[in-house]
Order: C-alpha cells, then sequence, then structure tokens
C-alpha cells in the first residue's frame, strides 16, 4: 500500500498572471492541480509548506494528498517554479492521480546487507549507477522504495533491476535490458585513481616553492665591458 502525504492548501478563485501576483502578495504560493481528464483546480498553499517539502528531498517521487476544504485529491508535485534571486516558490504544479491510472515515478533504492557481503568485505567499492529507478506504477501501488540485497555479492558483482525486490507492481521506462543498479568494484581500481590523482599533483607540488622558504636569488649580472674610444681622425 503507497504512503500519501497530506498537504493542506486553500482554493483560489481565479486564474492568471494577475491572480497569482495577489496571492503572492497575500503571502501564499499559487498552484495548480491538474490530470486525470479533470478540470484543473486552482489551490494556494502556504510557502514555508512547500519549502518544508522541497528540503526533505525526493519530492519528485513523494505521494501527497492535497486537502482543499475537506476535499482531499491524490497527487505528485510536477514542478515547482522559483524566484531567480531569493529562491522563494512562485508556483506549484501538482498532477492529479486517478486510481487504475498508471502515473510515472521514481522511486529510490536502498542497500541492505552491505555489511556482510564478502566483496565488501574484501576491500571492494560499492558503486551505485541509480539512487531511483523511474517506473511505471499504479497510484495505489506505489512502492515506498526498492531493495538491493548484497548479502551474496562478491567483488566485480552486481545487481540488476531483475535482482531487485519490490518490483512486482511496476514496470521500469527502460525495457531493453536488464540494467545495472549496483556493482562491488575490485579494490585495485580505486587504488590506481588515488595513484594517478597523487602523480598529477606531484609536479605542481614540486614546482610550488615551499612554504617560508627564502626566493631563489637571481644569478649577478655580468659587468658591461668598457666602450672603445672612438678612433681619432688623421691630419
Amino acid at each position: 500500500m503507497a504512503n500519501f502525504v497530506t498537504i493542506e492548501a486553500e482554493a483560489r478563485a481565479r486564474a492568471g498572471k494577475g491572480a497569482a501576483r495577489a496571492t503572492r502578495r497575500e503571502g501564499k504560493v499559487p498552484g495548480v492541480i491538474y490530470g486525470a481528464k479533470a478540470e484543473p483546480d486552482l489551490i494556494a498553499l502556504d510557502p514555508r509548506l512547500v519549502l518544508r517539502e522541497i528540503h526533505r528531498g525526493g519530492w519528485r517521487s513523494r505521494l501527497y494528498e492535497v486537502a482543499v476544504g475537506g476535499t482531499k485529491t491524490r497527487a505528485l508535485i510536477r514542478d515547482v517554479q522559483f524566484h531567480p534571486v531569493s529562491d522563494a516558490p512562485l508556483h506549484i504544479d501538482f498532477q492529479r492521480l486517478a486510481a487504475g491510472e498508471e502515473v510515472r515515478v521514481a522511486v529510490a533504492v536502498h542497500v541492505r546487507n552491505d555489511g556482510i557481503s564478502p566483496g565488501i568485505k574484501r576491500g571492494g567499492v560499492l558503486n551505485i549507477v541509480r539512487h531511483t529507478v523511474d517506473v511505471y506504477c499504479d497510484p495505489e501501488k506505489v512502492p515506498e522504495y526498492f531493495e538491493a540485497d548484497l548479502a551474496s555479492l562478491d567483488i566485480n558483482d552486481n545487481v540488476r533491476w531483475s535482482d531487485l525486490k519490490g518490483t512486482a507492481d511496476c514496470r521500469p521506462m527502460i525495457t531493453d535490458r536488464d540494467f545495472v543498479i549496483l556493482t562491488i568494484a575490485a579494490p585495485t581500481k580505486a587504488a590506481e585513481t588515488a595513484e594517478v590523482a597523487e602523480g598529477a599533483a606531484a609536479p605542481a607540488a614540486a614546482a610550488a616553492p615551499a612554504k617560508g622558504a627564502a626566493p631563489a636569488k637571481a644569478a649577478p649580472a655580468k659587468p658591461a665591458a668598457p666602450a672603445k674610444p672612438a678612433a681619432g681622425k688623421k691630419g
């Protein structure tokens, strides 16, 4: 069962730029709920609620129930417009959800049993290729997260879409291959990367004078040769 977060809003009577500016002057963020073959609903929200959800992260995939005057509408946040200078929210768009109609959503991948993975115990490096996976789901069956189990993974092993747990009610956007979610890389690759970085930094360090060292003295200039006297004219 999907988890929905309730967010309070109030109805707006008018649409248009002028009405939106008036809503902002009242200290609210104008917004709209659209989709599911229904007329758009104009709403206004407390900017503190909008910022709270944005700062939590993952807001593009979080499921909401927008409460307006006792009526709750299930929706996803699809877009938030911000002021270019102050970063204050200027407008927010919700997509209305309808049971039975699939919706595109990004589901987070949670890693478990990394502490007992044979590959990681041997010094392998966990390389997460996809922190979220874009899938199509029924709004009532969107999972909170997918699970990647590392308990049996050794160095050079990987987790693919087919290995994830919790995907039964979803279909991925990528359908032409069993794509990789994460891998356990050999420790030598990490060491080689560090050695290359150290090697690149060494010439720069050698070229720079040591801290507190006196600057190198220039070689003394050679004295100029005395000018030869001009030859006098004869007779």
